[in-house]
């Protein structure tokens, strides 16, 4: 399927239009079915998006009852750690969003597990056969998404859903990720891509570089690549849209 490219002039512009559009399709996912598993990224672009949905979602007194949260991937760090991506969003959620502790699915932090395998076999048995109806990414320099790095064994194939990483290029080393066949069984995927240090991994992901984690990021129904314009530097014209 092919992916819908959305540029925008800038990443504020991406911001604001990336929240609209979340909130319109949950709401729209909610008026045909009784849950909603939505996959959350971490990143600065992402948390900007969370904290402006919450505004949009408080504004419109959007129904949070029905909504289930899971991560993408994390840092295997202790439970409050500041720098883990569940609080870091679940903060700026939770300005508007009222969830009951059964609606939140962060992947389990360091305490109390010995290793990142250990995390990951027990969230993939919370995970279960689960779908998301959107799987949120955002992109490195490198290509990567969630924790899946190029030319690392975190990209080698598995029959696994979620994986521990160690060794991890970019710090820190020990980390949990959705594999990418979890990621590519969703029904919607949304990659959230600004700067333009990523330009280059952007042109070779769609262009179906194999190399690139990025180029495998796929939905069931539909995929989007919201980039702003630095991101979208490299792509032809043609292949973007206002």
């Amino acid at each position: 399927m092919t992916a819908r490219i959305l540029r925008f002039p800038s990443d504020t512009d991406l911001v604001e239009e990336a929240a609209r559009m979340l909130l319109n399709h949950l709401v729209q996912r909610q008026e045909h079915q009784a849950q909603v598993h939505l996959c959350l990224t971490g990143g600065r672009i992402a948390n900007r998006i969370y904290a402006a949905f919450a505004e949009l979602a408080g504004e419109t007194g959007f129904d949070a009852a029905t909504l289930h949260l899971w991560w993408g991937d994390e840092q295997f760090v202790g439970t409050t750690d500041p720098d883990r991506n569940a609080l870091q969003s679940l903060a700026l959620l939770a300005r508007s969003l009222q969830l009951k502790s059964a609606q939140i699915h962060p992947m389990p932090a360091s305490d109390g597990n010995a290793d990142p395998d250990e995390s990951a076999f027990t969230y993939a048995q919370e995970l279960g056969d689960t779908v998301f109806d959107l799987c949120l990414l955002g992109m490195g320099p490198d290509g990567h998404v969630a924790s899946i790095f190029p030319d690392h064994p975190s990209s080698d194939p598995t029959t696994l859903s979620v994986i521990g990483v160690t060794d991890a290029p970019k710090p820190p080393a020990e980390r949990i990720s959705l594999t990418l066949s979890t990621i590519s069984r969703s029904r919607s995927v949304w990659l959230w891509v600004n700067g333009s240090e990523k330009a280059e991994a952007v042109a070779h992901a769609l262009a179906g570089d194999e190399r690139v984690p990025a180029a495998h990021a796929s939905g069931v129904e539909s995929t989007i690549w919201f980039l702003d314009a630095e991101a979208a530097r490299l792509l032809p014209r043609h292949r973007c849209e206002l």
